[in-house]
């Protein structure tokens, strides 16, 4: 073998596009929640276990990292919510230009953050 080889595309070289990154992100969302409806299904079998199982619950789920997680999970939702309007928008066939692909990935990350946001100043 050559000792030659080009090792294209170099990590330091190669730089993922916006929609590239937006794609990633949106398959690892969809996997936070399909984990988060485990953590659903515990949290509505505690409630329907009665009232010790509930209060273990809710004193596990007042835990810092675990509001983290709630909070993420939130955003899960919001960021699949954006990026599936988005991907209704294709179906009609639009906005396949690269500038117009690159300024509908940056919509979709402020409104995924901005509902975000938005659901936590109100809750």
């Amino acid at each position: 073998m050559s000792a030659n080889r080009p090792l294209s595309p170099h990590l330091q070289v190669y730089r993922l596009p916006l929609t590239g990154i937006v794609s990633i992100t949106h398959r690892m969302t969809g996997v936070m929640l399909s984990m988060g409806l485990v953590l659903f299904v515990y949290v509505m079998i505690a409630i329907a276990s009665g009232e010790g199982m509930f209060l273990a619950m809710q004193s596990f789920m007042s835990f810092w990292l675990f509001k983290l997680v709630y909070w993420g999970f939130i955003y899960a939702m919001f960021f699949h919510l954006c990026h599936g309007t988005r991907h209704l928008i294709w179906d009609l066939g639009k906005t396949f230009d690269r500038d117009t692909l690159d300024k509908y990935a940056l919509y979709e990350l402020i409104a995924s953050a901005s509902l975000t946001l938005l659901t936590f100043l109100l809750a």
